[in-house]
C-alpha cells in the first residue's frame, strides 16, 4: 500500500513509519522540516496549514494515518489549531484527492473533555471526524511509552537516582507500547469492520494498573525493585506547575491543564479493538524494561 502519515517525525509516528516499512508498504510523511533518509519513506515538507502541501501528500494513497497533534500548549487555542484545525484540514485534503480509508489517532483524554484543554481539543477532533462522509477509525491510546519517547524520561531518572516515582492521586491507567500501537494503526487499514468504529488500545491487562502498579513497573525497569511510587496531591501538582510555568513559560511540560488531565481517576481503556483485528503483543513489564535499556543505549540513564 501507499500510506499518508502526519507526525511521522515524531514519537510514534516514527514507530507507525517503521513498522509500515518493515511490512513493504511506500510512506509519505508530512515533516516541518529536514529529515534523515528512512527505509520506503518519501518526506513531503510542509505544515497541516498547507493545503496543496496535503493534497501532494495524500494523492494517490491507499490511506491517511493521522498522527500528528499536540499534546502540550500554553493556551486553548493552540489546542484547537493543531488538534482540531489540523484534523479538519486532513480530513479535507483526503475527501478532495479521493482516499477514503482515514485513521485518526485520538486520545482516551477525549472521554472526558472537560477535565482539560487538551482533552476538550481531542474530542472536538473526533467530533469532526464523525461528520465527514470518509471510511474513518478513532483510535484512543491511554498513556504510550516505548522507543524514543521523552515524555516518561523524568520519571525513569529519578526512580534510578532516587528510588521514588512521583505519580498523582491514586487511581488507574492502561499503558501501551508505541510499537504495539503502530500494528493497529496499520492493522486497521484493511479491517473493514473498524470503519465508524472508536477503539482504545492498551496491553491487554484488564483492569489496568494502580499507580502504584505503575510506579513499581518503572523500578524494576531500571533495576531498583524496591522504589517507592509517591502519591503527590493535587494541589502540590499545582504548585508545581505554576512554577514551571514561571521558570520555563511556554515550554513548560507540566502545566495546570495536564495536572487537571493527570489526577483524574480512571485511565483504563473500555473499548478494546476485537481481537481478530489486533491483539497487543507487549506486556508492560516487558516494555518499560526494554524502554529503560535504550535510555540507556542513548546515556539518558
Amino acid at each position: 500500500m501507499i500510506l499518508a502519515v502526519t507526525g511521522g517525525s515524531g514519537f510514534l509516528g516514527g514507530h507507525v513509519l517503521r513498522v509500515a516499512a518493515e511490512r513493504g508498504h511506500q510512506i509519505r510523511a508530512l515533516t516541518r522540516g529536514p529529515q534523515l533518509p528512512r527505509p520506503n519513506v518519501e518526506w513531503v515538507k510542509g505544515t497541516l496549514g498547507h493545503h496543496r502541501v496535503l493534497a501532494e501528500l495524500i494523492a494517490g494513497c491507499d490511506a491517511v494515518i493521522h498522527v500528528a497533534g499536540a499534546v502540550n500548549a500554553p493556551t486553548l487555542a493552540g489546542f484547537v489549531d493543531a488538534n482540531v484545525t489540523g484534523t479538519a484540514s486532513m480530513l479535507t485534503a483526503a475527501e478532495a484527492q479521493g482516499v477514503k480509508r482515514f485513521i485518526h489517532v485520538s486520545s482516551l483524554s477525549a472521554r472526558e473533555p472537560d477535565l482539560s484543554d487538551y482533552g476538550w481539543s481531542k474530542a472536538a477532533s473526533e467530533a469532526v471526524v464523525f461528520q465527514s462522509p470518509l471510511d474513518w477509525t478513532i483510535v484512543r491510546p491511554p498513556a504510550i511509552y516505548g522507543v524514543g519517547d521523552r515524555e516518561m524520561l523524568e520519571l525513569f531518572r529519578i526512580a534510578r537516582t532516587r528510588g521514588i516515582v512521583p505519580l498523582p492521586p491514586r487511581g488507574r491507567l492502561s499503558l501501551i507500547e508505541a510499537g504495539d500501537l503502530a500494528r493497529l494503526l496499520i492493522d486497521l487499514v484493511d479491517a473493514g469492520e473498524a470503519v465508524e468504529q472508536i477503539y482504545e488500545p492498551d496491553d491487554g491487562t484488564t483492569e489496568g494498573y494502580s499507580h502504584r502498579e505503575f510506579g513499581k513497573l518503572i523500578g524494576h525497569a531500571v533495576g531498583r525493585p524496591r522504589t517507592l511510587a509517591l502519591p503527590v496531591p493535587g494541589f502540590a501538582l499545582r504548585l508545581a506547575a505554576a512554577a514551571e510555568r514561571v521558570r520555563l513559560g511556554d515550554k513548560a511540560k507540566l502545566t495546570p491543564d495536564r495536572v487537571r488531565y493527570f489526577c483524574h481517576p480512571d485511565w483504563v481503556v473500555q473499548k478494546r479493538p476485537p481481537a481478530d483485528i489486533w491483539q497487543p503483543a507487549v506486556k508492560a513489564g516487558q516494555g518499560l524494561t526494554a524502554t529503560a535499556d535504550w535510555y540507556r543505549q542513548q546515556g539518558w540513564l
